[in-house]
């Protein structure tokens, strides 16, 4: 069974490298042929769906998880529909439905769109996709991990967004089934959307009253379980950013390194660019560019304005 991801580049940040003192490297997962990772984990959630004899999909998403199950779905020639809650733009629902699903918007955060969406696939005994809590999905994450192995020795570090939290899922996945059970993963949140930081505050899985902020993409009131469970299990640290922080960084990695990505990625990406001290005895940190198709040329502009985001000249 052919994939339908890609093995994205790893490639060394010479201007982050730079800034941070440190040998940075970024998965470039932004370059998946959905825009970000997350057709690693649901597009093998799909193609075990198909192969057990579902005939229908049913998806809930804030935008990107969305996008890589109707792109699967278009690949095995399999209908689906995909509820969003109304926090997610017109444009981002005409790209989803493009790709021949039918995009259906149920509530105004993900949650109530994810109730739509189990009470469907319910209704027509179909494939449930979640965005993050599935362990297929944090198997086929846990493909980054081996390709990242591959190329380099262990790294210090690996950072990456945490939303509903089945790409740290997948990562430590793959760190525990390669024995580098002592890689620590930095989990970054924004300040509206820090789930895990809350919980792990709290020493329980807690769910938000409601989450806020420009990183939408992040926006799941409660961590999977078994991301909140792994944090007992293996070294996890959280980080939590700003909006400004996050979107500054988008800012610069545009200017940069010429790609656009959304703030849930500029998130991870601020660390380096803030020098942040969670990470001052690492040597080489591995950052996750988990991309995101919800940004463009317009928005990012808006940002900037938004946020009063200056380039930074070095």
């Amino acid at each position: 069974m052919k994939s339908l991801h890609i093995h994205t580049p790893l490639i060394e940040s010479l201007s982050l490298s730079r800034r941070w003192n440190k040998r940075v490297l970024l998965k470039l997962e932004n370059l998946q042929p959905t825009g970000s990772f997350k057709i690693r984990g649901i597009g093998l959630l799909c193609q075990t769906g198909k192969s057990d004899g579902m005939g229908y999909f049913v998806s809930s998403s804030g935008g990107n998880a969305g996008y890589a199950a109707a792109y699967a779905a278009n690949k095995l020639e399999t209908p689906i529909t995909v509820f969003v809650p109304s926090t997610t733009p017109p444009d981002f629902q005409q790209r989803i439905a493009s790709l021949g699903a039918k995009v259906i918007v149920a509530g105004d955060v993900w949650d109530e769109a994810d109730q739509a969406a189990t009470s469907l696939s319910s209704e027509l005994d179909a494939l449930y996709i979640s965005p993050f809590d599935h362990p297929l999905i944090w198997k086929g994450h846990s493909s980054l991990i081996d390709e990242i192995a591959a190329e380099i020795d262990k790294p210090d570090a690996i950072v990456l967004s945490v939303g509903g939290g089945g790409l740290l899922c997948g990562v430590v996945e793959g760190l525990q089934r390669l024995g580098w059970k002592d890689v620590p993963v930095v989990a970054v949140e924004t300040e509206g959307t820090a789930s895990l930081a809350t919980s792990l505050r709290q020493g329980e899985l807690v769910t938000l009253s409601e989450v806020t902020g420009i990183a939408t993409s992040l926006g799941a009131k409660t961590v999977a379980r078994r991301a909140f469970e792994w944090t007992r299990e293996h070294p996890i640290q959280s980080a939590v950013v700003t909006d400004a922080e996050a979107v500054s960084a988008c800012i610069a990695f545009a200017d940069e390194h010429r790609f656009l990505v959304e703030p849930a990625c500029g998130a991870s990406l601020s660390l380096a660019y803030n020098e942040h001290p969670i990470l001052e005895e690492a040597e080489t940190v591995v950052i996750v560019v988990c991309g995101g198709v919800g940004v463009d040329l317009a928005r990012l502009r808006k940002w900037q304005a938004d946020y009063s985001v200056e380039f930074k000249e070095e």
